[in-house]
């Protein structure tokens, strides 16, 4: 058996393990009426042992998987309220919560227009990177994406950011900048990057959001979300918070897409093409 193939029944088989462990904790916690079902990392060892499972090397793999590889189990998914699907919050260290959102996953818009940028990307960065996330990153940062998408000159502070959220516990970044822009207003910048089949997911602009209003009160946080569709075509989008009290939530309210060419592809048409739209607008 190939590689691959052992990889994609391993995959599988997790998978499987993981939808029967976590509706064993559905069924236990869930409670008509609350939107809301409360669970701790012990509930997973728990069910686990109860239904003869082994245990993932790593306990937070099954939290991610729901998050960014597959779906809740259909047996979950029937429980949400209509118009709205389950996402895993956490809520502190080693806790988490089932909670019926509007918004969950956000896949790109496939007829959203391409903007074709001159591919600015040092040819040493390209020979020697080590991932399809870490090549994604260099061409957003090497590409100035961030300040072209939002308009605000950005500055790549830290990557791969990881720290402590009150009532969330840890929290990842995968890269952080700030900005400012003609009028002296700071910005703080929180990108996450997708690869491969991972999808974008609403918890992680919430902890960053959560995390930029802790560790920077002052400055004003939009959260970014990337995407490689293809090899040099990338997806960037921005949230904010829509809506009041317990109505308030993320939202999406940008999406822009970014074709990488060499200099030479980029031609005069092209040019006068986005002058033209950018008088008109």
């Amino acid at each position: 058996m190939s590689k691959t193939k052992s990889s994609d029944s391993s995959k599988r088989n997790s998978g499987n393990a993981y939808a029967r462990i976590i509706e064993a904790i559905f069924s236990q916690k869930f409670r008509p009426g609350p939107d809301y079902v409360e669970f701790a990392r012990t509930d997973i060892e728990e069910n686990a042992a109860f239904l003869n499972i082994p245990l993932p090397k790593n306990l937070g793999d099954l939290i991610y998987s729901f998050r960014y590889r597959q779906p809740l189990p259909d047996t979950i998914r029937r429980m949400a309220p209509a118009g709205r699907d389950w996402i895993i919050r956490p809520i502190g260290r080693s806790k988490y919560a089932l909670v019926a959102s509007g918004i969950t996953r956000i896949p790109p818009n496939p007829n959203l227009a391409r903007t074709r940028i001159p591919d600015a990307t040092p040819g040493i960065i390209e020979m020697h990177r080590l991932g399809d996330e870490q090549a994604l990153l260099a061409r957003i940062r090497y590409n100035r994406l961030i300040d072209i998408f939002t308009g605000v000159t950005c500055y790549a502070l830290q990557s791969h950011l990881r720290t402590t959220v009150k009532a969330m516990g840890q929290v990842e970044t995968d890269e952080l900048y700030v900005g400012l822009d003609r009028r002296g207003t700071h910005f703080v910048l929180p990108v996450q990057a997708k690869r491969g089949s991972d999808m974008i997911n609403v918890v992680q602009f919430e902890q960053d959001m959560a995390m930029c209003a802790e560790k920077f009160p002052d400055l004003t946080c939009i959260p970014i979300a990337a995407c490689a569709i293809e090899d040099r075509l990338i997806a960037l989008f921005a949230f904010e918070i829509a809506g009041k009290g317990e109505q308030r939530t993320v939202a999406l309210s940008a999406e822009k897409h970014y074709q990488l060419l060499p200099p030479d592809q980029i031609s005069a048409e092209d040019l006068r093409l986005y002058a033209r739209n950018t008088l008109e607008a």
